[in-house]
């Protein structure tokens, strides 16, 4: 399938989504792999794995010109070696994407509805967001917590988030696509608050921070 979307959101942002339907093969003659990624790729065992890297690869060959390193952080967040532009990157079995700005912290994280997410009520929310949770579309409303955590703990690029206590999410509605508050807590008790944006597509939940 290949490129599935781009869209430009807010602040000068863009978000890319890759359709995973290719080949492993079909994705290696998509991508071009520093030596020293490859290395690292073709010692990973799951093929499914292997496809999801790759068609990162293949979608960042379509955003970028000329080969792109990229580097991460002590908590996993990538980022560009070779160029000043800011990057997210997410990816389910299905899908992957990445969130792109010029200058500006990023976060992005893509799921898939069909998982049960039940297990987050307990391990990253609040009693308060719990006590929030609508009872009707509750699997989307645990979806859309979890997936803006993640995109919130991204753009923070800190290790040991307590998504329960680090990660405070305002009450809100949970609709096909939206927009809900988060207040995020330093270790020091520093306060930042994010507006956090999502939007279902094809039974997958997407969400994204800038700046």
């Amino acid at each position: 399938m290949g490129l599935f979307f781009s869209k430009d959101v807010e602040r000068g942002a863009t978000i890319s989504v890759w359709e995973i339907t290719e080949t492993e093969e079909e994705l290696m003659n998509l991508s071009s792999i520093p030596h020293d990624e490859l290395e690292e790729l073709l010692l990973t065992k799951s093929s499914a794995r292997r496809k999801e890297r790759l068609a990162v690869r293949a979608l960042l060959n379509e955003l970028f010109d000329g080969k792109v390193y990229l580097g991460h952080h002590d908590n996993g967040r990538p980022f560009l070696q070779n160029s000043l532009i800011e990057i997210s990157i997410s990816h389910t079995g299905k899908y992957v994407c990445v969130l792109t700005h010029p200058d500006e912290s990023v976060g992005v994280d893509v799921e898939s509805l069909e998982r049960d997410f039940s297990a987050v009520e307990k391990k990253a929310l609040s009693e308060e967001e719990v006590e929030n949770l609508s009872d009707k579309n509750r699997n989307l409303h645990l979806a859309i917590h979890w997936s803006v955590k993640e995109a919130v703990y991204k753009r923070m690029s800190q290790t040991e988030v307590d998504f329960s206590r680090q990660i405070n999410i305002k009450r809100f509605t949970p609709r096909e696509e939206g927009s809900v508050d988060v207040e995020f807590i330093h270790k020091d008790g520093y306060q930042e608050e994010f507006e956090v944006s999502y939007e279902v597509f094809e039974n997958h939940i997407l969400a994204w921070i800038v700046g």
